[in-house]
């Protein structure tokens, strides 16, 4: 390849353009500007946030949906430590998200002199929060960094990465010969260890798969390898409708249910795929008496919180199509079985969820098989969504399980309806974490997405709320007044209607799924237990 004389801004934007970059989330700053300048010429398209958190949780959304990275770009300091908290989720849900930041100049005093937006280390704060970071010292290694960062964020487990440029660098002139992308490498796991695991799947009679969000990409071998061997099938939070939710064999999402553990006993064999089996997915075990094969990308998390004994470190869909054609017996039929346990932990969900089932029958009428949520740390999510309101495809619950943010909900919604213009997005927030990014409404609006964007109001942080009255403290700090939520949104360019009842919910979102721009959809927890 040729190389050709460009702006560091043009080196970054003609390889992210190599790499199939097709839109960026971000915000324009005095440090950035060479990089805004070459957006401007290069037909990738941007989303304008209100704020970097906003932007960094839209490349989020954007990456979950389409199962290809996002970008976010924002400037120096402030900036890209407002992204920080998006980085950090993204590093705790396994979303291969790049953000790109101009650092101080090259020959910037080590210890500093008040330069504008000047961070101590700037660096090693992202550092801190991502799987992959590095940092340019020549326009000609742009290109080259470029493609290291994509292929970070494809070997393995995925995970954000950060590229820092030095400011300087961005409207500096150089040499710069293109890099082409790096064929992602599949992780094949281990034949022996295959063979380990299909002897016990040939001694199992009562199999249960447990699916994470490192299943997303494999929804056919999990239905293909389930149906083989009539294994009921529950998900993670982020694994919910890797198996359509209407499956015979599905149980839905939602490990924290009590009959979980009852079904892990009756169970002579799980088998966990792309799931850490972690705490924040409210999953408290045990399995120590429980034959256990664990299929994971990541060979540090393969045997974190549950012991295998069959740990397969490998692509989740080719090591479930392996074991799938190695299996000898003949296919089984585990319906009945899966309906018995379907039946409980439903009963389950909806005594956990009970004042919010009837919110979850309104959307599912109105909501079809291609339909997103884009949930937030938000109770009508996490008790009511999660196990009451069924999904049919992988990639449709989008929901900050690692880190637990707020206010992920709505800009997530803009970048997964960016990245799936076809499909069905909503967003449901509480009207406490919605206050966290309501400024991202005015986004929302300027793009013309027709988002639902349902504030389920419980007057303020009811979580934590009822997390004091449990402790018997004083209940303090956590009520908050409610602004008039369909006025503010018109006043940011949607539109905004309130709700009696649950049961006008999926109407409001039903019309809201076809109109000109997004609508705020307001119901009070009170109406939406009657």
């Amino acid at each position: 390849m040729q190389s050709t004389v460009r702006t560091g801004g043009q080196a970054l934007v003609d390889a992210l353009a190599r790499h199939g970059v097709d839109v960026v989330f971000g915000i324009p700053g005095t440090h950035n500007l060479s990089i805004y300048a070459a957006l401007a010429e290069s037909g990738i398209e941007h989303v304008s946030p209100r704020h970097e958190q906003g932007a960094g949780y839209g490349a989020d959304g954007y990456a979950r949906v389409s199962g290809r990275p996002g970008v976010c770009i924002t400037t120096t300091g402030p900036a890209i430590l407002n992204a920080a908290a998006a980085a950090a989720q993204a590093y705790s849900d396994s979303v291969p998200v790049l953000f790109v930041a101009p650092g101080l100049p090259l020959g910037h005093p080590s210890n500093g002199n008040g330069y504008l937006h000047e961070v101590r280390d700037q660096f090693r704060a992202m550092d801190s929060v991502v799987g992959h970071a590095q940092r340019v010292t020549s326009v000609a290694e742009i290109p080259l960094a470029v493609a290291q960062c994509f292929a970070a964020m494809a070997t393995g487990r995925p995970r954000p990465a950060y590229l820092e440029i030095p400011l300087d660098l961005l409207d500096e002139s150089a040499p710069v010969i293109p890099v082409a992308p790096v064929s992602p490498s599949i992780i094949t796991p281990a034949p022996s260890l295959l063979d380990e695991a299909r002897a016990l799947l040939g001694r199992s009679e009562q199999p249960l798969l447990i699916v994470g969000g490192g299943a997303a990409g494999a929804a056919s071998e999990v239905r293909a390898f389930a149906e083989l061997l009539g294994a009921p099938v529950i998900t993670t939070a982020n694994g919910k409708g890797t198996l359509e939710e209407l499956h015979p064999l599905a149980l839905g999402a939602g490990l924290q249910h009590p009959s979980v553990a009852k079904l892990v006993a009756d169970s002579d064999l799980v088998i966990a795929v792309g799931t850490e089996l972690a705490p924040s997915d409210w999953w408290w075990g045990p399995i120590a008496d429980t034959t256990l094969i664990r299929i994971d990308v990541d060979p540090t998390s393969v045997a974190t919180n549950a012991r295998p004994t069959v740990a397969i470190v490998g692509d989740a869909a080719e090591s479930l199509a392996a074991l799938t054609a190695a299996y000898t017996g003949a296919p089984r039929d585990g319906a009945a079985r899966a309906q018995l346990w379907r039946e409980r932990l439903q009963a389950d969900a909806r005594d956990e969820g009970a004042r919010y089932v009837r919110l979850c029958r309104s959307l599912d009428a109105v909501l079809d098989d291609t339909a997103v949520l884009a949930a937030d740390s938000a109770m009508a999510c996490y008790y009511g969504a999660l196990s009451n309101l069924p999904l049919h495809r992988p990639r449709s619950f989008l929901y900050p399980t690692g880190l637990g943010t707020l206010g992920y909900g709505l800009p997530a919604a803009i970048g997964a309806k960016v990245g799936a213009p076809e499909r069905q997005v909503v967003a449901m927030l509480g009207d406490g974490g919605v206050m966290f990014t309501i400024a991202e409404l005015a986004a929302a609006a300027e793009a013309r997405l027709p988002i639902p964007v349902v504030i389920v109001d419980n007057g303020g942080y009811g979580e934590i709320r009822n997390e004091m009255v449990d402790r018997d403290d004083r209940v303090h700090a956590v009520d908050l007044g409610t602004p008039d939520f369909p006025a503010l949104a018109r006043a940011l360019g949607c539109y905004g209607v309130a709700v009696g009842s649950s049961e006008e919910v999926g109407p409001a979102v039903a019309a809201a799924l076809t109109a000109d721009r997004p609508t705020l959809i307001h119901v009070r927890e009170e109406e939406v237990e009657q």
